[in-house]
């Protein structure tokens, strides 16, 4: 930590020292660190740095790859400099305020409030039907929240594995059956009337539950951006269901869903047709499972969601675009 990184967290932090440094965990694909720094200090105890160190060029995947990694840490500043403040005016989808956000040298960091000590301390492994509820409901609100709102500066299209920002992925599915709607499935996800804000990557782990798990708040916002809100369900029912789970609590977990989504329209006076958008959506839901299968196949073939109500909803998706030509 430079000299005047280390006053800058002061200050902003309004504390006299800091006690010391944990790591947290790496980035992905060695592109820097997470640390919380233990403070001196009456408001903030604690603080979440997550640094961002560009790897040399030898070290970068491809340069389309490193491109997208790098746009996504850009657009996670975005969000936090001037999304997030929006976000949290009524906290019905919780997530850490940005106290510092700086780049220096080719690196950036990024100082955010620590969930640990905002409520939020729990990370779960798996969820029961109360605590997944509780994820939905976050979901619900965010969603409802940007529903007809354009994604300035943030990613046109959301997710971190949307067809047009995964070409090595798309390439080792060639010729499959998958890879013949891929482009289908991405123009049904898009064409829907009723686009939001997608977090992008709505797995379990990148929730933090309060004591009770009566609570939850998101972190993780690099590749929030445009899209069917359909896109953050199916991506988060997957991260944390087992395959039977998914298809048998389908109907539940949509209906739930969506009595959360309408509460939520309604709570921010959007003007728009519930039943229409609930329609379009509940429909959406199998495209967006599709599409996210789609792309595991291509980027992990042996990954555990790759089971057989993946399977079911492709066959599902495939025998309906067939249908309609």
């Amino acid at each position: 930590m430079t000299p005047d990184l280390k006053k800058k967290i002061l200050e902003r932090t309004q504390s006299s020292q800091i006690k010391w440094i944990e790591n947290i965990q790496e980035l992905w694909s060695g592109y820097g660190i997470i640390q919380r720094i233990h403070l001196q200090s009456n408001d903030f105890p604690s603080v979440i740095l997550k640094h961002i160190k560009l790897p040399s060029a030898k070290k970068q995947s491809t340069s389309f790859s490193h491109q997208r990694k790098l746009r996504s840490y850009q657009i996670e500043m975005e969000w936090y400099q001037s999304w997030n403040p929006i976000n949290l005016k009524d906290q019905c989808s919780p997530s850490p305020n940005s106290l510092l956000v700086e780049k220096e040298k080719g690196e950036y960091y990024l100082l955010l409030e620590d969930l640990n000590t905002l409520g939020f301390p729990l990370q779960l492994r798996q969820v029961n039907w109360q605590q997944m509820k509780v994820c939905l409901c976050w979901l619900a609100n965010f969603h409802a929240k940007f529903l007809h709102v354009k994604p300035d500066q943030l990613w046109k299209t959301g997710t971190y594995w949307h067809l047009k920002t995964r070409p090595d992925e798309f390439k080792k599915i060639a010729g499959t059956p998958l890879s013949q709607i891929a482009s289908r499935l991405d123009q049904e996800l898009n064409a829907s009337p009723f686009l939001t804000f997608v977090h992008g990557d709505a797995k379990l782990a990148n929730f933090c539950f309060s004591s009770d798990r009566q609570r939850v708040a998101a972190v993780d916002f690099q590749y929030v951006g445009g899209g069917c809100g359909m896109k953050d369900l199916a991506y988060f029912v997957g991260s944390c269901f087992s395959e039977k789970e998914c298809e048998k609590n389908e109907m539940q977990i949509l209906n739930t869903y969506f009595k959360e989504l309408q509460s939520a329209v309604e709570r921010y006076q959007k003007k728009i047709d519930f039943p229409q958008l609930e329609a379009n959506w509940r429909k959406l839901y199998y495209y967006a499972w599709c599409d996210f299968y789609r792309f595991l196949q291509g980027w992990s073939p042996e990954h555990w969601s790759l089971n057989t109500y993946s399977r079911k909803v492709e066959a599902q998706i495939m025998k309906e675009l067939l249908e309609r030509n």
